[in-house]
């Protein structure tokens, strides 16, 4: 099975969720294929800033993964992912380290807007799944897609795919919609 998550590269619960997609792989026959879809875009033309991002500092990460991806595939997207996080609360900060670490062009860093089409056109593929009142990450397994799980705790093991299970079960049950569970913890490793 190929899940297609999206992601926005900035945010530390999509990085948890992401985390647990790669336990899921250990335990189900699960393929991921990395997208990047984009908070900066999803948040346009909204009265407020739920992200605190005026000076539209999240463009940078995004446009650097349009780059990897454009140039190297998705696997490449994911390694470059996994490489810009120490762990759900450790962004380094800086992204030719992460490219590096993922083994790609260090320049790919100065990635700039002649990336920003691509930015759109994969969070468009993104939210065509969904519509607009999610945000990321965005999965896509067997026809089937969800938002989330957002989750503070990677789960590893047999119960990444019983969470990987359960999720799919909800999500293509007809007329399901939405679930929540109590006010969410920090992200955890």
């Amino acid at each position: 099975m190929i899940a297609d998550i999206w992601f926005d590269p900035s945010c530390p619960y999509t990085w948890t969720t992401s985390r647990w997609l790669v336990e899921v792989t250990k335990v189900r026959p699960v393929e991921i294929r990395w997208h990047v879809m984009s908070l900066s875009v999803l948040n346009e033309g909204r009265d407020d800033d739920p992200e605190g991002d005026p000076e539209g500092y999240l463009w940078y990460p995004v446009r650097v993964c349009a780059a990897v991806q454009q140039k190297y595939g998705s696997e490449a997207l994911g390694r470059f992912y996994t490489g810009l996080w120490n762990g759900p609360d450790e962004w380094i900060g800086t992204f030719a380290p992460a490219l590096e670490r993922a083994g790609l062009p260090t320049e790919l860093a100065s990635a700039g807007p002649e990336y920003d089409d691509a930015v759109r056109a994969s969070h468009a593929e993104a939210m065509n799944h969904l519509g607009p009142h999610v945000g990321t990450p965005i999965i896509v397994a067997d026809g089937t897609a969800f938002f989330g799980p957002v989750i503070s705790k990677i789960p590893v093991g047999e119960p990444a795919g019983r969470l990987w299970d359960g999720t799919l079960l909800v999500a293509s049950t007809p007329g399901f919609h939405e679930l929540k569970g109590a006010v969410h913890a920090e992200p955890q490793r």
